[in-house]
């Protein structure tokens, strides 16, 4: 009986000592829940929360700073459109001013604002006088001499060098500018040309070709020219043309 009890008493403290190794070994599993390793998944659980935070503060940021943004293009939008307007009123003032201001300012003389008419004179004997009017609105520039042409001839009538006037005559709307034709030289004899038809071009600034349109005239009757003959530079006064 004895023996029976002292092996029931191992058993039951075999039993006691296995049911307390149980209770060591649950009570340490749930220890581990407050060990830094174990926070880890609630860290993970709070940083999306965190993150919605902070994202929630940047968006709010960037709403506003898009709206400061907005507001100021739509201010410089303003200030261009004011420029803008400002710059095309200047523009506009400008070409004004100078389309007012080009409205007198002198022009070439051509055959398109002038009319040009050839007459005889009777001193000094064998000249024709040419003369041009300004039928234009404006004051036009008779520059250099006139390039004449009688009938068919194949070069343009000899030019007078020593006629050049002080300045470029300037002819106002109805003014004249005058130039004298010497019909022929002594060189000439008796080879002489009866002529019927004189063409009259103008010359630019440069003295390079012809500008605008020429003028086509009929010439006085018994008119005879030969190629030793000469024409002056355009002048302001008749009796200066007829001079030479």
């Amino acid at each position: 009986m004895r023996s029976n009890s002292r092996f029931r008493t191992a058993a039951l403290a075999a039993t006691a000592l296995l049911a307390a190794l149980s209770l060591t070994a649950c009570g340490d599993t749930d220890g581990n829940a407050d060990k830094p390793g174990a926070a880890a998944p609630a860290g993970n659980t709070a940083s999306p929360e965190a993150g919605k935070d902070t994202e929630g503060t940047g968006t709010e940021d960037q709403a506003r700073n898009a709206s400061s943004t907005s507001g100021g293009k739509g201010e410089d939008t303003a200030g261009a459109k004011n420029s803008t307007g400002s710059e095309a009123g200047r523009k506009s003032n400008t070409s004004n001013t100078g389309s007012t201001g080009n409205t007198n300012s002198p022009v070439t003389c051509t055959g398109d604002n002038t009319k040009v008419t050839v007459s005889k004179v009777s001193r000094p004997i064998n000249h024709l006088l040419l003369t041009a009017t300004n039928t234009g609105s404006r004051p036009c520039y008779a520059y250099n001499a006139p390039a004449l042409r009688f009938d068919d001839a194949q070069s343009v009538f000899p030019v007078l060098r020593s006629s050049v006037p002080q300045a470029v005559v300037t002819l106002e709307p109805g003014q004249s500018a005058y130039a004298g034709i010497g019909l022929f030289g002594e060189s000439d004899g008796k080879d002489l040309y009866e002529g019927t038809d004189l063409t009259v071009y103008f010359t630019p600034r440069n003295n390079s070709g012809s500008t605008g349109s020429p003028t086509e005239l009929k010439l006085p009757a018994g008119t005879h020219w030969g190629n030793n003959g000469f024409v002056t530079y355009w002048q302001s006064d008749m009796a200066d043309a007829l001079t030479y």
